[in-house]
């Protein structure tokens, strides 16, 4: 698979722009949150400019309020607020390089404060986490060394073995999450909606990382040059390739390898429903009453 020619790999500035910070006196912010902000922005609808991705109001909160807490649990060492701050840095720099006047400057400043402060506590929720993001507080609370893709293996099998009511004990017990109501609040829906966030994250990602490569690979058509060969003929090895990078993007916002892990040889711990088990839990919960089939359009009486 030559990376190159595809062009999956996300390439944000992270160094550069933390970099120009340093010679410019600002702050430190660390790198982890600036990286995973420079990431989402390239793999979301932002227009880069020199390798920079150039913020609106609607991309900031997009990234602050609808994307950060689908991906990313931040190092213990590191304030949620850092996502914020990387906004802010980049902002700076923007208005350095003559992308942004003063007055948009300080809107985006302004909305970068109150939408960071808002992210940190949306990373609190138990209903909106993803099962990479739980298991990685659950691994942290542990104290199990998440350097170490063998401890990380021992605690996921030692953990299958609990009874489901023990699991859910200790998600109930994670001091990271707000949870006002214990064991009694990991209901069946609040894991089902887990499970289906997980999906959907993986799934956008992918969707992303594929738009990236296609307009690399437009822009060697227009050369003249020819196809690489996993579009040529092999495009499930395209795929494989895709859901591999949005894996370790994943895992480098978590625990590395430990979505992998997670969507394959432990799938029992972090389930991802399809639609028929939605549709279940709907049914049973009462939320819907089903037609008799007769009732369906189109069918006779």
């Amino acid at each position: 698979m030559d990376q190159e020619d595809l062009r999956l790999a996300p390439r944000p500035h992270t160094a550069e722009l933390l970099r120009w910070a340093e010679e410019q006196g600002f702050a430190p912010v660390p790198e982890a949150a600036v990286n995973a902000v420079l990431t989402l922005l390239e793999l979301g609808d932002a227009q880069l400019h020199d390798g920079f991705p150039e913020l609106t109001s609607t991309l900031l909160q997009e990234l602050l309020y609808e994307r950060i807490h689908l991906y990313v649990q931040p190092p213990e060492e590191q304030s949620p607020l850092a996502y914020g701050a990387a906004v802010r840095l980049l902002t700076d720099h923007q208005r350095a390089v003559k992308r942004l006047n003063a007055k948009r400057q300080q809107r985006l400043h302004e909305e970068a404060d109150w939408q960071g402060e808002l992210l940190a506590g949306l990373l609190r929720q138990p209903h909106l986490l993803t099962w990479p993001r739980l298991y990685t507080l659950l691994l942290r609370e542990a104290a199990v060394d998440t350097g170490s893709p063998a401890a990380v293996r021992e605690w996921l099998d030692g953990f299958r073995e609990l009874a489901e009511a023990d699991r859910i004990a200790a998600f109930a017990e994670l001091s990271g999450l707000d949870q006002p109501e214990g064991a009694a609040g990991w209901t069946e829906g609040v894991l089902l909606s887990i499970g289906m966030a997980t999906d959907g994250a993986r799934l956008l990602i992918e969707n992303r990382l594929m738009q990236r490569s296609y307009r690399n690979l437009a822009g060697r058509n227009a050369l003249g040059l020819p196809m690489p060969a996993e579009l040529a003929g092999d495009f499930p090895a395209f795929e494989a390739a895709v859901q591999q990078e949005a894996l370790r993007l994943l895992g480098e916002w978590t625990v590395p390898g430990l979505p992998a892990l997670l969507l394959t040889e432990y799938q029992e711990l972090a389930p991802e429903p399809g639609a028929a088990e939605v549709d279940g839990y709907i049914v049973k919960r009462g939320l819907v009453e089903l037609p008799d089939i007769g009732d369906w359009p189109g069918e006779p009486a």
